[in-house]
């Protein structure tokens, strides 16, 4: 899986958000339909997405896996 699509990426953070509202701090990992993403790059990922929401008024439609400075494109739509 290189990708996510809106629906996985939120579900995804609404997990890690639910781990953290249970444990005090954020999980190490997330699986997302057996795809292990660590703590760094799902971090990452989100801040990514937020930073295109806040830049183009939208939501994007695809968010690649991995981290910004790691790919030319992590945000497709």
């Amino acid at each position: 899986m290189e990708r996510l699509t809106l629906k996985q990426y939120r579900k995804m953070v609404e997990k890690v958000l639910e781990f953290k509202r249970l444990n005090g701090e954020m999980p190490p990992y997330t699986v997302v339909d057996g795809c292990k993403i660590s703590k760094i790059v799902y971090v990452d990922m989100i801040e990514t997405a937020n930073k295109f929401l806040l830049e183009m008024g939208r939501n994007p439609e695809i968010i690649e896996i991995g981290r910004s400075t790691d790919m030319n494109c992590i945000i497709k739509f």
